[in-house]
């Protein structure tokens, strides 16, 4: 019997490293070791193709967050790491499954981002599972909230992590434990409830008897915790709690380490500054990576206000310039084809074949050509389509892509019209209650607001042929003079804060239909050509949300990053020289540079 299992299991680490390392040659990325495909293959108990979706999961998670090349003995890791929020217990429970536990009185939002926490969960877990005796009998999570306030919560943060935990980390997840919850915990508990039970759902009825996952909501725990309000089904009293000799013995208070400081340390101290073994993993390498995660280079507010008073404007048109000189990394086949050029607003204004987004091939088309590119947001693969201002001949296919790709919000930022030149075509029905018809997509405009900078027209669009309907939101700005850039970036930044918000209502709108990244599907973004200011109001957004999240940004590699996948972003010296100023203005109004500088 041990012959047979040991066959089977060597016989599904083979299949899995042939699928796996089909994708890693093509990547141009290092073979997979074989210990690293056995801790992916027991996670999912050797289901070979369970455990090629997890080796993907895993990976796309860690790009997605901007998890790549850990680096435990520096800042901010480390300290991250000897806080003691994250810690693998010296203990195992009964069935030997390791303990991971987060402490959540010791986690400040307004001082620690989400990327650092999410990164020392990562190095921890990755520690934890590097054991053959966890691998084996799995891993319990333990979110003690006993002792917490409302600050130590961020519910976007848990989110995360339980996602991570169910679905994109390669251990055997045997019990999720939420214990010591406070009375405020009632909503945010229910959240988090519903997205263990779904995953529940999918892995129990999906595969009957395949897993052995068992998860375990307590809100509360017996004599070591008090006990709350709420139970699990939303009424008053306690969660129903798993038998006695599956929980934790003894209980989790009696398991927390004396110093989790200590124990941390020595996790840290094991490493000796070693390359973290799922490097491998990711891919790309970081300065290729297309997260628009900042790298080591990456400045705060204060230290871009140093070097724009250091390099000038000349400096800056000078560093936009080598960005201009590296040539695109992909092709333009699609674009330069000779029944496609017509769809091209300006000859030399093309899309890569690598990022270009296709439209569905209808019956009797030879084309899936529209000019438009894929480009990533902040985290966010995907985040905005950028693509040129339509032409009469391409309003049917900018509106099946808007269709097609779920998109919600369309930015435009130019007029129709600017200097006596045609910029754009005048692709949606102008005035409130007028209608058009563009290939099998009928527009409907519901309603104009007209704000000092910009209008925001809702807009109603009806398949013809299914029948089905869908609200989007375009957002056209006004105050780009037909020259140059504006002389101040407040109205655009205003412009870019009215669109997320919008973008973020409609993704909320849409509740369980959207199950795609949380941030919803692709804004497309246009100006004219698609590239001059389409990028820098892509770039805006990138470096703002990178300021936002880690309080410090990189616009040189934003916006070199950018141009792999939307060629020619940013499309003169002035427009990045823009960039950094609109920075720094946003700064002095966030209160994170002095006004007067």
């Amino acid at each position: 019997m041990y012959f047979i299992t040991s066959f089977l299991a060597f016989q599904a680490t083979r299949q899995f490293l042939e699928e796996i390392n089909k994708w890693t040659s093509q990547h141009g990325v290092s073979p997979l070791s074989k210990d690293l495909a056995v801790k992916f293959l027991m996670a999912r108990k050797f289901d070979v193709l369970r455990a090629i979706e997890l080796f993907h999961s895993y990976r796309e998670t860690r790009l997605k967050e901007g998890i790549v090349r850990l680096q435990p003995h520096e800042e901010p890791l480390r300290s991250e790491l000897l806080s003691g929020k994250f810690t693998v217990l010296n203990a195992r429970d009964p069935s030997g499954a390791s303990i991971a536990l987060y402490t959540a009185k010791l986690h400040h939002p307004n001082k620690t981002g989400n990327h650092v926490v999410l990164q020392a969960l990562f190095y921890l877990l990755d520690r934890a599972v590097e054991s053959f005796e966890t691998q084996r009998n799995g891993l319990v999570f333990i979110y003690d909230m006993a002792g917490s306030n409302y600050t130590n919560f961020e519910l976007d943060l848990s989110k995360k992590i339980l996602n991570l935990l169910k679905g994109a980390f390669p251990a055997r997840l045997k019990k999720v434990l939420i214990v010591g919850a406070p009375v405020w915990f009632r909503v945010p508990y229910n959240l988090l409830s519903l997205l263990l039970k779904e995953k529940l759902r999918e892995r129990v009825n999906g595969t009957p008897g395949c897993y052995c996952f068992h998860y375990t909501l307590l809100h509360y725990y017996d004599t070591h915790f008090p006990v709350g309000p709420v139970g699990s089904d939303g009424k008053n009293g306690r969660t129903e709690a798993a038998p006695a000799e599956r929980l934790p013995a003894p209980a989790p208070r009696g398991l927390l380490p004396l110093d989790a400081h200590t124990m941390n340390q020595q996790l840290l101290s094991g490493q000796n500054g070693s390359v973290d073994p799922v490097d491998e993993l990711m891919g790309v390498p970081l300065e290729d990576s297309s997260i628009h995660v900042p790298g080591p280079e990456s400045m705060r507010p204060q230290e871009v206000m140093t070097l724009l008073g250091r390099l000038q404007r000349s400096g800056i048109h000078q560093e936009y310039e080598e960005l201009r000189k590296e040539p695109p990394p992909g092709t333009f086949n699609h674009s330069q084809a000779v029944y496609n050029q017509d769809k091209n607003r300006y000859g030399d204004v093309l899309c890569l074949d690598q990022t270009r987004v296709k439209l569905k091939l209808r019956r009797n088309e030879r084309s899936d050509y529209v000019n438009a590119s894929y480009m990533d947001g902040y985290k966010q693969k995907n985040a905005y389509i950028g693509t040129q201002g339509p032409l009469d001949r391409t309003y049917g296919d900018f509106w099946r892509m808007v269709w097609e790709q779920n998109v919600l919000v369309v930015v435009m930022t130019t007029r129709t019209e600017e200097g006596s030149r045609r910029k754009c075509g005048q692709y949606w029905p102008l005035e409130e209650g007028g209608q058009e018809v563009y290939g099998h997509i009928a527009v409907v405009n519901q309603r104009v607001d007209h704000h000092s900078h910009y209008n925001h027209t809702t807009l109603e669009l009806h398949n013809t042929e299914t029948c089905e309907q869908r609200q989007v939101s375009h957002f056209q700005y006004l105050s780009w003079p037909d020259y140059g850039v504006p002389t101040s970036a407040v109205t655009l930044i205003d412009f870019l804060g009215a669109v997320k918000k919008q973008q973020k209502k409609m993704v909320k709108a849409l509740g369980p239909q959207w199950t795609g990244h949380p941030l919803g599907p692709p804004m497309v973004v246009h100006c004219s050509a698609g590239i001059g200011r389409t990028g820098t109001f892509c770039a805006l957004d990138i470096c703002l949300s990178q300021l936002q999240d880690m309080g410090s940004l990189n616009v040189q590699q934003t916006v070199r990053r950018m141009r792999t996948q939307r060629a020619f972003s940013i499309q003169t010296p002035d427009q990045y020289y823009f960039c950094y100023n609109a920075i720094l203005e946003h700064a002095q109004r966030q209160g994170l540079l002095p006004a007067n500088q």
